[in-house]
């Protein structure tokens, strides 16, 4: 991630459209707002929710609220809950999330 060239801003994320991607059960609700090549999200996974892919990009994720299982492809599993966070780099694990109590994120890749 190069964050050159990114001038102070703010969000008010109430006014930052939301798209659905879904998964293999329930749904990721997605804020995204891009500065360049750097994209910051307001993400919230519902209930039930798994993702239907391995993802190999690199995050910076901060669980808000709720309870995250985030799944590496060499099986190892790690449970994050509010105020905890994972960071990984591009193709250094590839990983995919799901929660049963539903989750809201803030990621930045």
């Amino acid at each position: 991630m190069n964050m050159e060239m990114l001038n102070f801003s703010t969000t008010d994320w109430d006014k930052v459209e939301k798209t659905i991607h879904k998964g293999l059960t329930g749904e990721a609700i997605w804020q995204t707002i891009n500065h360049g090549s750097i994209r910051v999200r307001l993400v919230e996974y519902t209930p039930g929710y798994i993702a239907d892919h391995w993802c190999s990009k690199g995050h910076i994720l901060f669980v808000l609220k709720g309870e995250l299982q985030t799944e590496l492809q060499d099986g190892r599993v790690f449970t994050l809950k509010s105020n905890q966070s994972y960071q990984v780099g591009d193709n250094a694990d590839p990983h995919r999330s799901s929660t049963t109590t539903g989750a809201l994120l803030f990621i930045v890749d």
